[in-house]
């Protein structure tokens, strides 16, 4: 239930589209008692709607059971919506060129956060960073 597949049990993997199969993957994940869940480009595949949907349950997940969540990703928004830090890697050789402390806090709201003025800096931040690295 804290991954919202109640009453799925019954299908088999094949039955079940996209984002619920990434659901089964974060309970399979929890299913260990993982203390740290790590995740690499977990909504790539995933339409716009079902990835807010999933990236909601990370954050009640992180926020409701303490799992640590180490998130690989190329989407820059959903990096800090997810993240308490952002670590921007440039390419060739793979290098920190930045560290971004997000500080939106615990509770956030895909409009909300997203709203922020300090999303739209760190954003901006982030894309100057890749951009000159």
């Amino acid at each position: 239930a804290a991954v919202g597949l109640a009453g799925q049990g019954h299908k088999h993997p094949w039955e079940m589209y996209g984002g619920m199969q990434q659901r089964v993957a974060i309970a399979r994940a929890l299913a260990y008692q993982a203390r740290i869940l790590l995740m690499d480009e977990p909504f790539a595949s995933v339409d716009a709607q079902t990835r807010f949907d999933l990236e909601d349950l990370v954050i009640d997940l992180h926020a409701n059971l303490g799992v640590t969540i180490l998130l690989v990703t190329h989407d820059i928004d959903e990096a800090l919506y997810l993240a308490d830090r952002v670590v921007v890697i440039a390419e060739k050789p793979a290098t920190v060129v930045d560290v971004i402390e997000t500080g939106f806090g615990q509770q956030r709201d895909q409009v909300e956060t997203k709203a922020d003025p300090r999303f739209a800096e760190a954003r901006a931040r982030i894309l100057h960073r890749l951009r000159t690295n």
